[in-house]
């Protein structure tokens, strides 16, 4: 790729635009130490080979995914999650994985189509490991949205949802955190789950859009400011954070 790109004459930063992401993320693909998407693969062929062209596509598909967790997720949880200053969630569903403790994580894993104890097991170590960036010495401001019925959608028994709840209630007194549950009647976010993380530096805002097969990550403007849009339309519906608590 790096072969390639001072072949054109072109920068990382120029490189970044074309992709939709940022300098960094682009040095660490050229340096191997971050695995391509399909769109980033996909982007490199066209740029540097034209229409038709599958040589990035094809490297792609030769590295092999982590069983840790889907390989395009890997970018946001390894490079997103860690530089971010400020996490905004929605999630209509479930617990947002950044709070899940490791048993509702694991009834989640485990009923999956297929899952293989093993896996489920590195995908539970993963899940976990994010966690991290709460304990850090100057973690981010983490503001998160969710449906009300997620509180009684019960996953697992009811000592897994209390235990689930009862760390909501922790983590919420964190002053970095802020929790609140969003009225049932918003239809804003039927959509889907997305995350939207504020970089430092000035650096364009990337977003995280959930999808059951593979979830899209960008700094694209149109589809920032798409999901911003909807964050906020969802946000009027939120209860008060005391409200929430209770």
């Amino acid at each position: 790729m790096r072969r390639m790109r001072e072949a054109a004459q072109l920068s990382q930063a120029a490189v970044a635009t074309r992709l939709g992401c940022t300098q960094t993320q682009v040095s660490r693909l050229e340096s191997a130490t971050r695995t391509p998407s399909k769109s980033d693969a996909e982007r490199l062929d066209r740029l540097f080979g034209g229409e038709g062209t599958t040589y990035f596509a094809g490297l792609r598909r030769r590295i092999v995914a982590r069983p840790s967790g889907p390989i395009w997720f890997e970018g946001w949880t390894e490079e997103i999650e860690p530089t971010a200053v400020v996490l905004r969630s929605w999630d209509p569903l479930l617990i947002p994985g950044l709070l899940q403790t490791e048993a509702y994580a694991r009834q989640l894993f485990s009923r999956a189509p297929r899952a293989v104890p093993e896996d489920v097991e590195k995908r539970v170590e993963a899940r976990l490991r994010r966690r991290k960036i709460l304990d850090a010495q100057n973690p981010p401001s983490v503001l998160v949205l969710f449906d009300a019925g997620v509180l009684r959608r019960r996953v697992g028994g009811s000592e897994v949802m209390s235990e689930q709840l009862g760390y909501l209630l922790e983590v919420a007194e964190r002053p970095n955190v802020t929790i609140q549950v969003v009225d049932p009647d918003c239809l804003a976010g039927l959509a889907g789950a997305f995350m939207i993380a504020e970089l430092p530096h000035g650096q364009p805002d990337v977003i995280h859009a959930d999808s059951p097969v593979q979830g899209q990550i960008t700094s694209e403007h149109e589809f920032v400011a798409s999901i911003r849009n909807r964050y906020e339309a969802v946000r009027a519906w939120a209860y008060p954070e005391h409200v929430s608590l209770k």
